[in-house]
């Protein structure tokens, strides 16, 4: 998971880009960088840490330059936090060109293996966003005529990428001499949005992951960058846009709405904020169902993702909401850390109880998903601790019993709480009194993709049908082995299920 932002302007652009960083700082904080272009020269300042960590006023003064690139990261498919790793990256031919990268290819090592053996390019990282712009940069070449490039050009060297390059990519480059170039991949899996900001001295352009970053910097929202799209702007704020892929769809991640994005976003028309009230409805309307005599004296959320969710849930069942927990806004989201005895740590330093609160209450907690189960058997505990008589656990997302392999960095099978588990079973590994999860076909409705266009999202990491229908049991079994803190699942059962599910997904 990535936070992108790129942005042709017609000032200096290199405080504008740190800002938009800081908007999307929640969708990354392992690393973050900036590339701006002056002319034909790039300057780039990239680094590991939060954004206010990474720059100093010495390196935004570096950042010269009217248009520019920039990135925040979580490592995914199983990469170590690395300076190296951090973006955006850059390749010298043959353009000169600087990318930022949200998501993960699924065939980055077939294509590490052809851009060695055939294109005659070195990937110096284990990153596939690397391994994406290197695969940009040959197709380029191959499409450049005297070694000059056209609009038509460029377009045709996304296309062959999108051939070439399988799974999730949401991506911003800039291309020497040339301009911004952006694109989203085929299936639209992860977001990418692109607004304007209208000037005495021209139009200028900016595309980001989300359009929070467009809204506060004071950019109107044109439209999501579409599904197979590519989208030009050169430094004189000419706009070209083009279909660049075979058949695309738009199938975005649902676990967008559910957790990652801000809920002041609105993704493919989309509002988060709206999605996760309706969550909160169906969960209340299926509690109300499964347990119509249950004893609930306050709803409490878990911060901060799930507040709208519980509000609307606490409205739902007329039980009292209240704020039980106060979070520690500087420390990371713990399903991602890279360690299990790192991530329990970081639990209590996170959140800390109100008591009273708790004392001698049966209490509701509402979170976004259920993950690992480390942060949920932790705040059950605390409300224990606290005097609760008793102690529910509602997730406002179905149970996650698959890994997600398009750029968020999820467990593996082994560690997902969900998997192999009855609910039952998932409530007393907790501590919890009872667990309510929501249903898939009603977070698909909630998340109300079809007054937006939307006709299909992409669920895998609760159904495990991968929308790419490229994912095989072998390639999760590879990406589970190369993981830090994970031992590869070789349950049969599950992975019996596991082909199932993949054999789904493909004939869908």
């Amino acid at each position: 998971m990535c936070g992108i932002v790129g942005i042709v302007a017609k000032t200096p652009v290199n405080q504008l880009l740190y800002d938009g960083l800081q908007l999307l700082q929640h969708r990354g904080q392992d690393a973050a960088g900036i590339a701006t272009a002056d002319g034909n020269t790039f300057h780039m300042h990239k680094g590991l840490g939060l954004v206010r960590d990474v720059f100093r006023t010495r390196d935004m003064r570096s950042l010269t330059g009217t248009m520019g690139i920039a990135h925040c990261r979580y490592p995914t498919a199983g990469s170590a936090a690395s300076p190296a790793e951090a973006q955006p990256f850059y390749v010298n031919s043959p353009f000169g060109i600087v990318l930022g990268h949200n998501g993960n290819l699924t065939n980055s090592e077939r294509l590490r293996a052809e851009l060695f053996e055939q294109d005659r390019r070195h990937v110096n990282t284990n990153s596939d966003s690397e391994v994406l712009l290197n695969v940009l940069a040959h197709e380029l070449y191959a499409c450049a005529k005297d070694h000059k490039l056209d609009p038509t050009d460029i377009f045709h060297a996304v296309a062959q990428v999108y051939r070439r390059c399988h799974g999730a990519f949401a991506a911003v480059t800039i291309i020497a001499g040339h301009g911004l170039l952006a694109f989203r991949d085929p299936h639209g899996i992860r977001p990418l949005v692109i607004g304007r900001n209208v000037t005495s001295m021209g139009t200028e352009f900016m595309v980001a992951s989300e359009s929070v970053a467009l809204d506060a910097l004071g950019f109107e929202l044109m439209r999501d960058v579409e599904p197979g799209e590519a989208i030009l702007i050169d430094a004189s704020g000419n706009f070209y846009s083009r279909i660049c892929a075979d058949s695309p769809q738009k199938n975005p991640c649902i676990f967008e709405y559910v957790y990652l994005a801000r809920p002041d976003s609105v993704l493919d028309g989309i509002s988060v904020y709206e999605t996760r009230l309706r969550m909160g409805e169906s969960l209340g309307n299926k509690i109300r169902r499964m347990a119509p005599d249950l004893q609930i004296d306050v709803v409490i959320p878990i911060p901060d993702t799930s507040r709208p969710s519980a509000l609307q849930l606490a409205l739902r069942l007329n039980v009292p909401y209240r704020e039980g927990f106060i979070k520690n806004r500087y420390i990371g989201r713990t399903f991602i850390m890279p360690g299990q005895a790192e991530r329990k740590r970081s639990v209590r330093q996170k959140l800390n109880a109100i008591g009273f609160e708790f004392k001698d209450k049966n209490v509701l907690l509402v979170d976004d998903s259920i993950v690992r189960g480390t942060t949920s058997r932790e705040i059950v505990q605390m409300a224990r601790d606290c005097g609760a008589r008793r102690v529910y656990f509602a997730s406002a997302a179905p149970p996650v019993r698959f890994p997600n392999v398009y750029g968020i960095d999820m467990p593996t099978r082994r560690e997902l709480l969900a998997t192999g588990r009855t609910d039952a079973e998932i409530a007393l590994e907790i501590g919890a009194d009872a667990v309510f999860y929501q249903d898939l076909e009603d977070l698909v409705r909630d998340v109300g993709g079809e007054r937006s266009g939307v006709a299909r999202f992409d669920t895998s990491c609760f159904d495990g049908c991968y929308i790419t229908g490229d994912v095989t049991a072998e390639y999760l079994a590879e990406i589970e082995a190369n993981r830090c803190d994970g031992e590869t699942r070789t349950d049969h059962d599950s992975t019996q299920q596991l082909d199932l599910n993949l054999s789904t997904a493909a004939q869908a």
